[in-house]
């Protein structure tokens, strides 16, 4: 079998390759889907999940073929060629938007075709034109400069496509770079080094009030890594400056966000995905108040998409980069993520959430009135904060920042920790994290021992002794927990164990997405415990659940 073929196969469905493992009713319905979008590929004889099965290739059946593309208006050129058992058959796309089947009029909506009406069709291209943003190619990036090796291999394990398969060809399959190795806007957004630079107007700020006013800004952060890096740094941002509650039953601590991590994740999401990219004058703005979460983005619903329609029909703004995220699971199912929104916070109730799009699109999620409670843990962690501040600025003779406390207090959790998971874990830009270890080394307070790959650092020994008097329980609960097995637990494999106590059916990536560090490091940590009896897998990998050492998890909830 030719390699380009088993290359499509091995990357799986998307916006362009479509597999059907017969010959069916709903085969004319993905023709004519990808003639109204930017054309794809149809290989029958292959499962959805990629198996090979093999189809009839004789003349009689590829006549069948031939007599339902007949069914298609107007006529469109298509080419059907046999690869060995299978047949493979490529849909150009079309110039005579919208086609039509005996089925209705039908369009690409990411890795899912979707029917339409006539209206809403001509609607569709008359307001977008037949140039979709995501599938343009970007004059101004330079494929062998701006390539990110790190992001392509983040992506890779995040949609569990192997390694193996050749870069070049992977990428041209996923049309994130173009015959003449180009990339596509869509490739920069995913996997070039600096979107800054190449699309400025794609990075996104996140910006923290003193209040309910835009007045006082107390933080501001432009993330300007990839699209997954901005996710996920945003996501951080908001969590690290907005409350959570703990709720204790029997030996369970749960712990209950003002804004559920399901419906902040489905927000942020959405307005990177879904965000007018032609709108040059703005980004996607993340502000937090004292009272409330917004998030906008610009661009209103999508042509396509009544008001009425909002949260029960999906029109994908960016297609290519809606499937490029369901590929690595950030995007579950097209057309769901509202009614996720909405219900997630229903079952919260520590916040209500309203929708409003005009112009731009925006969520606003507002956190419902604040308990005596939970008014004086704000106070208290304040507080805390600014003494901690004090005591060291004593001790160093000039007060450190916040990302430099932080720093510090992972590296103490972790010695291990790479600036890749500093970044991720702490919200800022890796090239902040490399300024502030410089200092941090010039004051004698940080020191790297051994290589970058392999080594570790190490905390001056009066301090660190220092800040585990003074900081977070987290430290405490290492120890505890390390007297019971005999060594200290990191941070990230403290927060694996709870992930997993909170939900035992959590997968390696979703462990990875809400931790911040790859599933490579979450596979490695997960062995160690295996190794050491603290966990183990019950069941297959699909459908099974993960169980912890009950006496750990008793030691773990207790503290």
């Amino acid at each position: 079998m030719e390699n380009s073929i088993q290359d499509m196969i091995d990357a799986g469905e998307g916006y362009r390759i479509e597999f059907k493992e017969s010959f069916e009713k709903s085969f004319i319905e993905e023709v004519c889907a990808f003639a109204n979008s930017s054309g794809g590929k149809i290989i029958l004889g292959v499962s959805d999940k990629g198996i090979i099965k093999g189809i009839n290739t004789d003349n009689s059946f590829r006549s069948r073929i031939q007599d339902s593309l007949r069914q298609l208006q107007p006529y469109l050129d298509v080419d059907i060629e046999v690869k060995d058992n299978l047949i493979v058959v490529d849909v150009p796309d079309g110039n005579d938007k919208p086609y039509a089947c005996s089925r209705g009029f039908f369009i690409r909506n990411g890795a899912n075709s979707q029917k339409l009406t006539r209206n809403e069709i001509i609607e569709f291209f008359q307001k977008e034109g037949r140039v979709r943003f995501d599938e343009l190619k970007n004059d101004k990036a330079i494929f062998e400069n701006d390539f990110d090796e790190r992001a392509f291999e983040n992506f890779l394990n995040l949609a569990g496509i192997t390694h193996s398969i050749d870069k070049m060809s992977l990428l041209r399959n996923l049309d994130c770079i173009t015959d003449d190795n180009k990339f596509t806007n869509a490739g920069v957004l995913f996997f070039a080094r600096d979107i800054d630079f190449l699309l400025n107007h794609a990075i996104v700020v996140c910006v923290l009030y003193k209040g309910t006013e835009k007045v006082n800004i107390l933080d501001k952060k432009d993330f300007k890594g990839n699209i997954v890096e901005n996710i996920n740094n945003a996501i951080l941002f908001v969590k690290r400056h907005t409350n959570v509650q703990y709720k204790i039953e029997k030996l369970q601590r749960e712990e209950i966000p003002d804004i559920p991590d399901v419906a902040l994740r489905e927000a942020i999401i959405n307005a990177v995905c879904h965000r007018d990219y032609f709108d040059k004058s703005a980004n996607v703005l993340i502000e937090v108040f004292d009272d409330r979460v917004e998030i906008s983005n610009p661009g209103g619903l999508p042509s396509g998409l009544k008001p009425s329609d909002f949260g029960s029909k999906s029109v994908a703004r960016n297609p290519l980069i809606a499937s490029l995220l369901n590929r690595i699971n950030y995007i579950e199912k097209v057309g769901t993520g509202i009614n996720r929104i909405k219900q997630a916070v229903a079952e919260n109730e520590n916040s209500s959430v309203e929708f409003s799009f005009d112009s731009g699109f925006s969520v606003i999620f507002r956190r419902l009135a604040l308990t005596p409670d939970m008014v004086l843990e704000e106070k208290l962690g304040e507080k805390l904060g600014e003494k901690l501040g004090e005591k060291l600025g004593e001790k160093l003779g000039e007060k450190l920042g916040e990302n430099q406390l932080e720093i510090i207090e992972k590296i103490i959790n972790d010695p291990q920790i790479s600036i890749v998971e500093l970044s991720q874990r702490i919200g800022i830009s890796t090239t902040a994290i490399e300024n502030n270890v410089t200092k941090l080394k010039e004051k004698g307070i940080l020191k790297r021992i051994g290589s970058a790959k392999g080594g570790y650092w190490e905390v001056d020994q009066e301090l660190a002794t220092f800040l585990k008097e003074n900081l977070t329980p987290d430290v405490g609960l290492g120890e505890k927990l390390g007297e019971k097995l005999g060594e200290k637990l990191s941070e990230n494999q403290l927060e694996i164990i709870k992930e997993i106590i909170k939900d035992p059916l959590i997968t390696i990536v979703e462990l990875s997405q809400r931790i911040g560090i790859s599933t490579t490091a979450i596979e490695n940590n997960v062995t160690k415990f295996k190794e050491k009896g603290i966990l183990k897998r019950i069941g297959p990998a699909k459908g099974g659940h993960w169980e912890v050492d009950p006496e750990l998890a008793d030691t773990f909830n207790k503290i």
